[in-house]
């Protein structure tokens, strides 16, 4: 029973995370509206769409980590509002923007996912050589002492 609660509050803390990300996502969302809304040009808050986009990706990565303890329907749903909010945003910038600024996003989204994945890459890399150093190390000093223990038991027994 205790591993069956333990479960539980385990898998809504993490539902929980799953509904700040997609109220962070909502949250840059409607500040995005409120500037076309206002007449403001879509390139005064791209760092709100950037945070949008952040918000997705973490939500997708974590859907892809495919965690039991979280509700698949509560991460579709999720991913289903972010998807109509982008649907809306790319009307957004096909009506008040640029011409192609929507394509030019796209590219611009799939370059920027290519560079975190190969940061998050490179980290993993790193954390993983960090680790093969410290185990050798550890193997190393096994060793020297193995190496200590059996020349003092020799000089013991040599002495005795």
């Amino acid at each position: 029973m205790d591993c069956y609660y333990g479960r539980r509050w385990f898998g809504w803390i993490l539902g929980q995370i799953v509904i700040a990300e997609l109220a962070a996502f909502n949250a840059a969302y409607s500040v995005v509206k409120e500037f076309v809304a206002n007449g403001k040009d879509l390139t005064d808050c791209f760092g709100f769409i950037g945070q949008m986009t952040t918000a997705k990706e973490d939500l997708k990565l974590r859907q892809a980590k495919n965690n039991s303890f979280t509700s698949d329907a509560e991460e579709f749903a999720a991913l289903e509002q972010i998807k109509q909010a982008e649907d809306e945003l790319r009307e957004l910038m096909q009506y008040y923007g640029r011409a192609g600024l929507w394509d030019d996003f796209v590219k611009f989204q799939a370059e920027a996912r290519k560079a975190r994945l190969l940061e998050r890459n490179e980290r993993i890399k790193k954390i993983n050589q960090r680790w093969q150093y410290a185990s050798i190390m550890v193997a190393g000093g096994l060793v020297l002492s193995g190496v200590y223990a059996i020349f003092m038991v020799v000089s013991a027994a040599t002495k005795g």
